[in-house]
Parts: C-alpha cells; sequence; structure tokens
C-alpha cells in the first residue's frame, strides 16, 4: 500500500499539509500510534505513524516539533497522521520540521478515529501481493464511504456483491442466526451444509467472543475470487469493530434498568425512563429472562427470539438479564427459549449455560416480580443439575421438590440438618436405619401397613422407629406441618 491509496481514501477525509509527488509512491509497512515525545524506539521502516499530539504544547513548540518529527526519520517512518482533536489543529511547527526532513504530513479530521485508519491500511494489506485490493476500486471505495456513514450489514453485502450480480450471501453468527443477508438470499440457513457444498469466510475480530463470531457464507460461490471473500470478510469486521461503541451504551443502559428493578419500589417516572432508555415500550408487555454464567449467550439467544424491542444488561450481582417488548399470548418464553439454548450453549461447550424465565409482566409495574421468579428459575436450574446447559420456567414450579431447588444450597443443607439433626450422622448404622423408614413412610402417605411391606418389616416395628424418629426430631409424624417440615428437609438433603 502505498501513501496516495491513504490520501485518495476519500471515506477517511485525510488532508495532505506536505507532501512531494515523488513521495506519494512510498510504501506503508504497516501501521503505529504514538504519543512519546521521542517515537525512536516504537517506530519501525516504512511504518506510518499515527499521533493525537499529546505531546505538542505551545511552549517551546518548535523544539518539541523538531525532536518528534527528526526521530521519525531517523526511524524511517513512511508519513505522519497527525489528529487535529487534541489543539483543533496541526500547528505549524509541526508542519515545518515535517518540510524540513522531508516527512510527508496529513491532518486527520477530529471525527475520525485512528482505528479507521489502521483498518483501512490493514484491509489493503490483507488484499494481496503490494497491498493492492481483490476488490474493483469503485466498489472498495463505496464499501468504505459505506462504512463511514454507518451502513447496515445488508447494504454493505449488497455492495460488496454487486459486481458479481448479487448472489446469494449471509452474514452469520456462530449459533446460525442471520445477521445480514443480499436480496437474493431468501432462505436464511440455521444449519451450514455438511456435504462441502458453499464457502464459509470467517469474519476475523480479535477481541470477539465465542458469541460474537461471524462469518460469510456462499451457498452457491459460483466464480467469485477467494481474495475477494477475504476483503470482504475484512470490511465486515471492521463493520462490527466499529458497533462495540453502540453495544456498550446499550449495555450500560440496560444494567441501569436492573438496577432500578432490583433496588426496591422504583419511581414510575424513573422506570419509564429507563425502559425508553433502552429502546422498550413505557407500557408493556414484557419478558424477562436471566442467564449465567456471562451475558453473551443471552444477548445471541434474544437476537434470535426478539431481534428488536429488547435490552440485554447485567445486575448488580453480576447475573445476566434481559427485559423483551412482547405480544405473546401470557405465558412465559421457556419453550421457544428452550428450542434454541442447544444452539447457543453449543457455541462454547467449555461451560454449561442456564437461563431462568419469569412470567409475563403485563406492564412497567410487574417488572420486578417477574424478574425475582426468573432469578429464581435460573437458580433452580443451576443447583438441579449444574453440570447441564438448561432453560428453567417459574411455571415449572409445580411441585415442593421443583420450589426447594432454587434455595442456595447453603441454605438448604442448613434447613436439613436443623430439622434432621443426629439422623443425618453418617457413622451412626442405626441413623441410617430410622432415615430410611422415615423416607418409606413419608412416600408411602404416613401408611403404616404400606411402609411396613416396603420395608419387610413387622408394623410394631415401623411404629418403633417412627417413634424414635419422633423423639429425635422433636416432630409429631401425625401432623400434616410437622411431615411437611420433615419431608422438605429430606429434599433438601438430597437435592
Amino acid at each position: 500500500m502505498h501513501i496516495a491509496h491513504l490520501l485518495r481514501d476519500e471515506s477517511l477525509g485525510l488532508r495532505p499539509l506536505w507532501c512531494e509527488d515523488t513521495m506519494l509512491g512510498r510504501e506503508i509497512s504497516g501501521v503505529t500510534a504514538t504519543d512519546l515525545a521521542d517515537p525512536a524506539r516504537s517506530v519501525r521502516p516504512g511504518e506510518l505513524v499515527l499521533s493525537g499530539l499529546l505531546w505538542w504544547t505551545p511552549d517551546d513548540g518548535p523544539a518539541k516539533a523538531e525532536r518528534f518529527v527528526s526521530a521519525l526519520r531517523t526511524a524511517g517512518a513512511a508519513a505522519l497522521l497527525a489528529g487535529e482533536k487534541t489543539h483543533g489543529g496541526v500547528p505549524d511547527d509541526l508542519v515545518h520540521a515535517c518540510r524540513r526532513h522531508a516527512v510527508p504530513v496529513a491532518a486527520v479530521p477530529a471525527h475520525v478515529i485512528f482505528r479507521t485508519i489502521t483498518d483501512s491500511v490493514q484491509l489493503r494489506q490483507r488484499s494481496g501481493p503490494g497491498g493492492r485490493p481483490a476488490l474493483p476500486e469503485p466498489t472498495r471505495e463505496r464499501l468504505n464511504r459505506l462504512l463511514a456513514e454507518g451502513a447496515d450489514p445488508a447494504a454493505l453485502l449488497e455492495a460488496a456483491f454487486a459486481h458479481l450480480d448479487r448472489p446469494a450471501a449471509y452474514l452469520l453468527t456462530a449459533s446460525g442466526r442471520t445477521v445480514a443477508g443480499t436480496t437474493d438470499a431468501v432462505r436464511p440457513p440455521m444449519d451450514l451444509p455438511m456435504d462441502g457444498t458453499g464457502v464459509t469466510v470467517p469474519v476475523d475480530v480479535a477481541e470477539a467472543g465465542p458469541y460474537e463470531r461471524l462469518r460469510l457464507y456462499l451457498p452457491e460461490p459460483a466464480d467469485t475470487p477467494p481474495r475477494e471473500l477475504q476483503e470482504i470478510a475484512a470490511i465486515l469486521a471492521t463493520w462490527q469493530r466499529s458497533g462495540a461503541g453502540h453495544r456498550a451504551a446499550a449495555y450500560e443502559a440496560a444494567s441501569a434498568l436492573g438496577a432500578l428493578l432490583t433496588g426496591g419500589a422504583a419511581d414510575p417516572f424513573a422506570l419509564r425512563a429507563a425502559l425508553l432508555a433502552c429502546g422498550l415500550p413505557p407500557q408493556g408487555p414484557y419478558e424477562v429472562i436471566t442467564a449465567a454464567p456471562d451475558r453473551w449467550a443471552l444477548a445471541e439467544a434474544v437476537a434470535h427470539l426478539r431481534p428488536g424491542g429488547a435490552a440485554v444488561g447485567a445486575l448488580p450481582d453480576g447475573t445476566a438479564f434481559a427485559v423483551l417488548a412482547t405480544e405473546r399470548p401470557a405465558e412465559s418464553p421457556t419453550e421457544p427459549l428452550a428450542e434454541i439454548w442447544p444452539r447457543i450453549a453449543a457455541c462454547d461447550p467449555s461451560r454449561p449455560r442456564h437461563a431462568g424465565t419469569g412470567p409475563r409482566a403485563d406492564g412497567p409495574e410487574d417488572l420486578n416480580g417477574a424478574l425475582s421468579q426468573a432469578r429464581y428459575a435460573l437458580a433452580s436450574g443451576r443447583n438441579a443439575a449444574p453440570g447441564t446447559s438448561s432453560v428453567t420456567g417459574a411455571a415449572s414450579f409445580t411441585g415442593l421438590a421443583a420450589l426447594l431447588t432454587g434455595i442456595p444450597e447453603e441454605v438448604r443443607a442448613a434447613y436439613s440438618h436443623t430439622v434432621l439433626g443426629s439422623l443425618l450422622a453418617a457413622d451412626n448404622a442405626s441413623s441410617a436405619v430410622l432415615l430410611q423408614t422415615l423416607e418409606t413412610f413419608l412416600a408411602r402417605d404416613g401408611s403404616w401397613a404400606r411402609a411396613a411391606e416396603e420395608l419387610h418389616l413387622h408394623v410394631n416395628t415401623v411404629h418403633y422407629r417412627i417413634g424414635r424418629i419422633e423423639q429425635i426430631t422433636g416432630r409429631d409424624l401425625s401432623r400434616l406441618d410437622d411431615r411437611l417440615d420433615l419431608r422438605a428437609a429430606l429434599l433438601c438433603r438430597g437435592t
């Protein structure tokens, strides 16, 4: 890639300040950003240097500019791109120093972030020998212009494949969700074919986690050159990185909503404002989902269920949660979430993923209760099967055993020991016999005869053992409340 390529890129808006025509053909080997007063050690030969000029001050300005540019010349820098944001422009001292040392210099407008320039250089370098782009120049310039305008991925795909008669092309997530497709891509594939047809090109974003990894997929690549697909994938990677700020802001807004919902009775006006900040309707109805161990799996699942009208954030205790606008009938979203969850969990099989759902919240005033139930459902699923990914709905608590699974393990253990006492002594054989008798007696609805038959004992023996249990626990097994207490204690011991 040459300096001329960079200066002609209208999407960057660079403003040349000094450069002789003979220097436009200088090869750019890489990019480095620095604000060191003496950058000699951080710059390699042929590199393009980006600087925000934080090192420069009006005091002793000419000397500072001379030292900085002299170091660039000594290091063999190809050119200097100086940011205008810090000082409202590029100081004349710096331009004069660049002219003296024959270092080309251009101004970077305040609205252009350095990462955009870095991506543009790296894109050309990946495009082929000598930095020549694989895509036709008009196509590449149009794509860069669309990126600068904040175009969506569908528009990027249309522009990228326009010169190839618009073959069907998709931008997919790791779980198979279609982020965008060309006009002819009428049937979004949830699963990529395993018969070798089509072509898949990863969209390489180093910082992307397993749920953010994208891929460009063409079911029928026809004669599309592989180098062009690589360049299109690099452009899509730039688009993905450019949205990081928006995603972070949306996450912060959702987390603020979560703090409001868990902080007690929320002021209706503050709650309305928080919902609007998240892009949610202020009147409902809503669905609420919680998830663990992180929010990325939940965000991908929500994107499957509701491409728009959803907020995903974290509660103050770190639990991931989502609030979705819905028109669904008044039932929990457990079933549709459960259908997609295995695909979500498969993106990162290193650890199980759990989700909990609450009942539909008809209005903002119901959100706190729905969230509480979704959190309890999440805890229940994690306690019941910690090693298996699962979706648990609050509507599944139809029995005592299911209800108890949502209680923290430490609380369940403490309750069991308090109620059963010495019956849990592992080194006491008689305690084990009494515990077995209690379990069987309660499982047979308090029937002496059926319990005796199950245990192969005389009824009198069962009466004796139950009497001993009553003495140890202080409970009366003829009373329903005491039976329930003991039954709950046994379930807490075994959950």
